[in-house]
C-alpha cells in the first residue's frame, strides 16, 4: 500500500484511466493550473482549459460523450452547476431512455462542495440530493483517498453520467486557496482519516451503488457520507464510552442508493440518525426516512442533522448552521436506548 492525500489520489486514477484509454479527456475552467500534470503528460488536447461559461463546456462534455469519448468535465465548484442544469435535466440524463438504450452518454461531471471555511451560501452548498432528484444521473461522494481514486474510476468507466463531488476540506488544494483572503486566522475542522490515507498500488473501480459499513454497532445506527463520515466515527467513539454502540454507514452514492444495508442495520439497531450536509428540505436525509418507514414493519427511532437554511458567511454562525460533532451528538442522546445485558 502507498498513502496518498484525497486530491492527489483523484489525479492518479485519473492518470491511470487516462493513460489506458486514449478516449478519457479532461474540459474545464483554468485547467491549465489546477491539473499541470497531467497536462504535461497528456497535453492540450486531452487536458482542456475553457472560458468561464460553465453552460458551453458542460454542453460540449455531453456531445462529445455521446460521440464515444469519455470526458470528465470540471465545474469548479457545484454551487455553479446551476448555470448549465439543462445539459444534464435534459439532455444528459434522459439520451439513454429517450433513444432505447441506443446512445450512451459515459460522461463524469466533477465539483467541489461543501463548507466549513466561510465562503458563504453560494460556494458552499453540496447540492446532491437535487442532483440525485434527477432520473439518469449518478451522483457519488467519497470520503477518503481511498475511495476517491477508485470511484473516480468508477465513475469513468460508467456508461451514464455520474455527479462526482469532493468535499473541499478533504482536498488539500482547496485548503490552500481556502487558507487565504482573509481567512489566515481561521481553523478548518479537517479530518485526518479523510486528508490522507493509504491507498491500493494499482486503482480498481469500486462497484456503483455500494455503501460500506465503516463500524458495526448494536444500539444506534449513523449514516452520512463525505466529510461527515468522519464526524460520525468521532461520535461514535465518544458514544462507545457512554455504553452506547454506534453503527457508522458510508452511503458512498447518493444516487444509487444502497437500501439493503440501510435497512439491514436499522432492523438490528432500531435507532437511526442521518447527518446530511445537504439541505434538509425534500433531500436525502428525507428518502432515507421514506425507505425506512415503506421497508421496516417496526417503529424505528429517527433522525437527522442537515444543513437547515441558507449558510451564512461568518464562521461561528456556519458552525451552527452546517452538520457537526455537537449537533449530532446532542440528538443521539436524546434517543432512548435498552441498556444491554
Amino acid at each position: 500500500m502507498r498513502k496518498m492525500s484525497f486530491a492527489d489520489a483523484i489525479e492518479s486514477a485519473l492518470k491511470q484511466a487516462m493513460s489506458e484509454d486514449p478516449n478519457v479527456f479532461l474540459i474545464g475552467e483554468d485547467l491549465h493550473t489546477f491539473r499541470v500534470n497531467l497536462l504535461a503528460q497528456f497535453g492540450k488536447e486531452r487536458v482542456q482549459s475553457t472560458p468561464i461559461s460553465e453552460s458551453a463546456f458542460l454542453g460540449a462534455g455531453v456531445t462529445a460523450a455521446m460521440a464515444g469519448l469519455r470526458p470528465v468535465v470540471e465545474i469548479m465548484l457545484i454551487d455553479f452547476i446551476g448555470v448549465a442544469i439543462d445539459a444534464l435535466l435534459n439532455h444528459a440524463s434522459k439520451v439513454y431512455s429517450f433513444s432505447g438504450g441506443k446512445w450512451n452518454v459515459p460522461l463524469v461531471v466533477r465539483a467541489s462542495c461543501g463548507g466549513g471555511y466561510g465562503d458563504g451560501g453560494q460556494h458552499e452548498q453540496t447540492l446532491w440530493g437535487w442532483l440525485a432528484h434527477i432520473p439518469g444521473l449518478n451522483v457519488v461522494v467519497p470520503s477518503n483517498p481511498a475511495d476517491a481514486g477508485q470511484l473516480m474510476l468508477s465513475a469513468i468507466e460508467a456508461d451514464h453520467p455520474v455527479i462526482y463531488l469532493e468535499h473541499k476540506l478533504l482536498a488539500d488544494y482547496w485548503l490552500d486557496y481556502m487558507g487565504t483572503g482573509g481567512r489566515e486566522n481561521v481553523i478548518f475542522d479537517v479530518p485526518d482519516a479523510g486528508a490522507e490515507g493509504e491507498v491500493p498500488e494499482r486503482w480498481e473501480p469500486l462497484p456503483i451503488g455500494q455503501a460500506i459499513c465503516l463500524r458495526q454497532g448494536t444500539d444506534l445506527t449513523l449514516i452520512s457520507l463525505g466529510v461527515s463520515i468522519h464526524r460520525c466515527l468521532e461520535v461514535a467513539e465518544i458514544l462507545a464510552e457512554e455504553d452506547v454502540s454506534t453503527e457508522v454507514i458510508d452511503l458512498r452514492w447518493v444516487s444509487p442508493l444502497d437500501t439493503s444495508i440501510i435497512l439491514n442495520s436499522a432492523s438490528k439497531t432500531k435507532r437511526v440518525i442521518v447527518v446530511d450536509e445537504d439541505y434538509l428540505q425534500f433531500g436525502l436525509s428525507g428518502e432515507i426516512a421514506a425507505l425506512l418507514a415503506e421497508g421496516i414493519d417496526s417503529k424505528c427511532q429517527f433522525g437527522r442533522v442537515c444543513t437547515e437554511s441558507t449558510i451564512p458567511f461568518n464562521r461561528n454562525l456556519e458552525d451552527k448552521i452546517l452538520p457537526n460533532v455537537d449537533r449530532i451528538l446532542k440528538l443521539a442522546r436524546g434517543f432512548t436506548y435498552e441498556k444491554r445485558k
